[in-house]
C-alpha cells in the first residue's frame, strides 16, 4: 500500500505542475481558456493574477516532490505539503467552484490518508 500512497502523491505533484503551466503559460491561450472556461477578454485582464496563482501551485508541487525525494525521512514534509494542497483546494472550492474540490483537494486527501495509513 505504501507504493500506492507514493503513486497518488506523485500524481498530486504532476497535477500541480499541470496547473502551474496552465495558469502561468496557457491562461490566455485556447487550452487555458477552455480548461478554465474563460472568455478571451477576461483571460487577458486576469493573466497576471493567474500567473501568480500558478507560481504558488508550482511551489506546492516542488515542495511535495522534495518530500517524496527524501523517502521516509521526508514523511513530515509530504504530510505538510499534502495538507497545504487540501487547504488550497477547499478554499478554491468555496470561493471559485466546487469542481476544484474534486480536482485538487480530493487527490491530495487520498494521498494524505494513504500516507498516514502506511506509516
Amino acid at each position: 500500500m505504501h507504493t500506492v500512497a507514493l503513486a497518488v502523491a506523485s500524481l498530486v505533484v504532476l497535477l500541480h505542475l499541470y496547473f502551474m503551466a496552465l495558469e502561468m503559460f496557457y491562461w490566455t491561450r485556447p487550452l487555458g481558456r477552455r480548461v478554465f472556461r474563460l472568455n478571451e477578454e477576461f483571460a487577458y485582464q486576469s493573466r497576471l493574477l493567474a500567473a501568480n496563482q500558478g507560481l504558488y501551485n508550482g511551489f506546492l508541487a516542488i515542495g511535495l516532490a522534495w518530500g517524496l525525494a527524501m523517502g521516509p525521512a521526508g514523511h513530515g514534509i509530504q504530510l505538510f505539503f499534502l495538507g497545504c494542497v487540501i487547504c488550497a483546494g477547499v478554499f478554491g472550492a468555496a470561493t471559485v467552484g466546487r469542481r476544484i474540490l474534486w480536482i485538487q483537494a480530493a487527490p491530495a486527501a487520498v494521498a494524505l490518508l494513504l500516507m498516514l495509513a502506511t506509516r
